[in-house]
């Protein structure tokens, strides 16, 4: 199974995690996003949903994502759980991403 898949629903671009997203893995994640920004959507999610260890090398491909965007597209990150959210909390970057709970609710977010 791919660590790292993607589709895409309504314009946004949704880039789902698997795993472990740490210095080994980050190069991945980081290659996919940036393919995916060159398609200029008009938004981008990183689902994280499955990962069960997020190392520091995965939260700084989501603050390079973040640096990377124009104005004209939005980014959020769907992490809710001890090895995602806490750490995007307890770092800060939860201040300067957009947090989901779920999938669902960042696509309904992002889609209205």
């Amino acid at each position: 199974m791919q660590q790292f898949t993607e589709h895409q629903v309504d314009g946004v671009i949704v880039v789902e995690a698997v795993g472990a997203v740490d210095m080994l893995t980050a190069p991945q994640l980081q290659e996919v996003v940036t393919a995916a920004l060159e398609r200029q959507p008009a938004g981008l999610i990183i689902d994280m949903t499955r990962v069960d260890f997020l190392g520091s090398a995965g939260m700084q491909v989501l603050l390079v994502t973040r640096d990377r965007l124009g104005s004209s597209t939005r980014f959020g990150v769907v992490a809710d759980g001890p090895a995602t959210s806490r750490p995007l909390k307890i770092t800060g970057i939860a201040d300067l991403v957009e947090l989901f709970s779920s999938l669902d609710v960042a696509l309904t977010n992002f889609t209205q």
